[in-house]
């Protein structure tokens, strides 16, 4: 869930129309493989990206902090989430109500999202408004209060969300593969939290951390906008200049998806099922990465140019979705995919997939499918930066992922070198012997699993 703080109606008028023009600022599709990605580095030591875009008096920047809901000490889940919903209610000689006046007055906004492997947050501001607008984030990440009116009213936003994710079978599936698959690994965690660790939450906890997390050597910081390399050296001093050197985290170790029991059933009162499903993937440095990459798009995917959406779908009508992906985190990567379904059509659907899986690893894809594959993913990229936000959020995953600025120019040829003899065998590794991990949510008809109630 991101933590959006948002404007009262004096200044909701002039921030809404500064994001609109943000966010639907549309830039030319070949502006992805053209942009010019400058690395700044501050008097401070402190290292950002840029993009410099002057036509519109806009500034954005989406940074992160490595660490994420991994470093939720044990007992405590959700922490890093509370967080979130914390760093804009009170900082420095401002309390909850005036620092959001504050926000108003200036037409900012400023965001905080927790993630499995990292703490997010972000700034959009009229130019006009940058130094003031710094200021302000600045005391939020430096010095925030954790007052306590402000703390119990967070709480109860959060166990109002927990109380309605509990009845959502798409959450409960997602969290119950998780804690199947990485038993006793901070992955299997439930990242916002539970009823019981949010409840006996503190400002403590809060507060304890923030002051292990924060810091400038696990920070990565993207800018886009109205601003120049020069201007930004010193925003960023400002900004994170006040933070520790260095994070104290607790190192969290290599896991592959596993788990002895590979399907579980859990009941809930809904019309459909849901199932999510998954194996071990290649990691990012795994030559096969991009193949496998390629290969999901042929299967899942690519929605509905994909074989599941195909077979599932289109030609039986079993489902009414179906998708996979490969998501990489720091100290795993996943093949994942989901499916939903009437009740009694998901151990249908379930075994046209597995057969499906089984068909790719054996016979990878066809020539056609590889070249309609690699049209999709080269075509589409542009996609992802025809807008300020858009090119923040996608340069601050690249470098995340251990990339460097040259790779956006580099992608594209990546995907296109892609052979077929490279798409049958990441096919081949990546999904054959292999049983996948499922959790079904809701009351399916014509599985055998020991269902597990749920109230």
């Amino acid at each position: 869930m991101r933590h959006v703080r948002r404007a009262g109606a004096c200044g909701k008028a002039a921030l809404f129309a500064s994001l609109l023009v943000f966010t639907a600022f549309l830039l030319p599709a070949s502006r992805a493989e053209a942009m010019n990605i400058q690395v700044v580095k501050s008097p401070g030591g402190i290292t950002a990206w840029l993009v410099e875009e002057h036509s519109v008096p806009l500034i954005g920047m989406r940074f992160a902090f490595e660490g994420g809901s991994a470093q939720d000490p044990a007992g405590k889940d959700g922490v890093a989430h509370f967080l979130a919903g914390m760093l804009d209610e009170g900082a420095g000689d401002l309390d909850g109500k005036t620092f959001q006046e504050r926000m108003e007055e200036i037409a900012m906004r400023m965001s905080f999202d927790d993630a499995r492997d990292a703490f997010y947050g972000s700034l959009e501001t009229l130019s006009e408004n940058r130094d003031a607008a710094v200021a302000l984030l600045a005391l939020a990440l430096s010095k925030p209060r954790f007052d306590a009116d402000a703390v119990e009213r967070v709480r109860g936003q959060l166990l109002a969300g927990l109380a309605y994710a509990a009845r959502d079978p798409d959450r409960v599936a997602t969290d119950q593969w998780n804690a199947l698959a990485f038993s006793g690994h901070p992955y299997g965690r439930p990242t916002q939290g539970t009823q019981a660790t949010i409840q006996k939450m503190t400002r403590e906890d809060l507060r304890e951390y923030w002051a292990r997390t924060f810091a400038k050597d696990n920070l990565r910081v993207v800018v886009v906008g109205d601003i120049d390399a020069a201007a930004l050296s010193g925003v960023l001093d400002t900004l994170f200049g006040q933070l520790p050197a260095k994070a104290q985290l607790t190192p969290v170790v290599p896991v592959q998806p596993a788990a002895a029991e590979k399907f579980k059933v859990i009941e809930m009162a809904v019309p459909q099922s849901v199932a999510r499903f998954g194996l071990p993937a290649f990691p990012r440095s795994d030559k096969d990465f991009i193949p496998a990459f390629v290969v999901n798009t042929v299967l899942g995917g690519g929605v509905m140019s994909s074989r599941l959406w195909e077979e599932v779908r289109e030609k039986r009508g079993l489902a009414y979705s179906v998708h996979t992906n490969i998501q990489p985190y720091d100290q795993t990567c996943v093949f994942s995919g989901g499916v939903a379904t009437k009740n009694e059509e998901i151990a249908n659907s379930l075994d046209l997939i597995r057969a499906e899986i089984k068909r790719i690893a054996a016979e990878g894809p066809t020539e056609k499918e590889l070249r309609d594959a690699k049209d999709y993913l080269t075509g589409s990229f542009a996609l992802r930066f025809d807008s300020n936000a858009k090119i923040a959020n996608q340069l601050l995953w690249f470098w995340q992922e251990g990339l460097d600025p040259g790779y956006v120019d580099r992608r594209n040829a990546e995907i296109e070198a892609v052979t077929l003899t490279d798409a049958k065998r990441a096919a081949k590794r990546l999904f054959e012997g292999r049983d996948l991990i499922v959790t079904v949510v809701g009351r399916p008809k014509g599985l055998a699993a020991n269902p597990q109630p749920r109230g």
